[in-house]
């Protein structure tokens, strides 16, 4: 064989092989691809069945309802239209999770429109500071 028929044909294998391997890439990224959807979005478009995907939106004043096991948590997402997403989780909140505050829960939709949340994402605003640190604010402007 020739080294110019040689190298036509390392070319190929490489570019076969890079075509491959980004193949490969993007069908393990599509399982784990979530799209997100606000209560109006859900409402207009249906119910995305049998699926991974994430809600986001408000957490309805006075929605959150502890279970008696205390590790489960029912509550209601809203945003700005008048639709509303009942969402059930188990599992430990992060410490930002509050009623009126942005959230944002990745899990599975039910049939009957319960979204069923694995995680829980808290959204803060841009002014959030930690404990500690608005702590040593606090202390530094009773000082002065």
């Amino acid at each position: 064989m020739k080294a110019k028929n040689q190298r036509l044909t390392l070319l190929i294998l490489a570019g076969a092989a890079v075509l491959a391997a980004v193949l490969l890439a993007m069908s393990a990224l599509k399982d784990q691809a979530a799209y997100f959807y606000a209560p109006g979005d859900v409402a207009k478009d249906g119910l995305p069945l049998g699926r991974a995907v994430r809600i986001g939106g408000m957490v309805k004043t006075g929605s959150i309802r502890h279970a008696k096991d205390g590790v489960t948590m029912n509550f209601v997402v809203r945003d700005e239209t008048p639709e509303t997403i009942r969402v059930r989780f188990r599992g430990i909140p992060p410490d930002l999770f509050k009623e009126d505050s942005g959230v944002v829960a990745e899990g599975r939709f039910q049939p009957d429109g319960l979204f069923v949340a694995d995680q829980i994402l808290a959204k803060h605003d841009e002014n959030y500071m930690p404990p500690e640190l608005a702590g040593d604010r606090h202390k530094s402007e009773t000082l002065k």
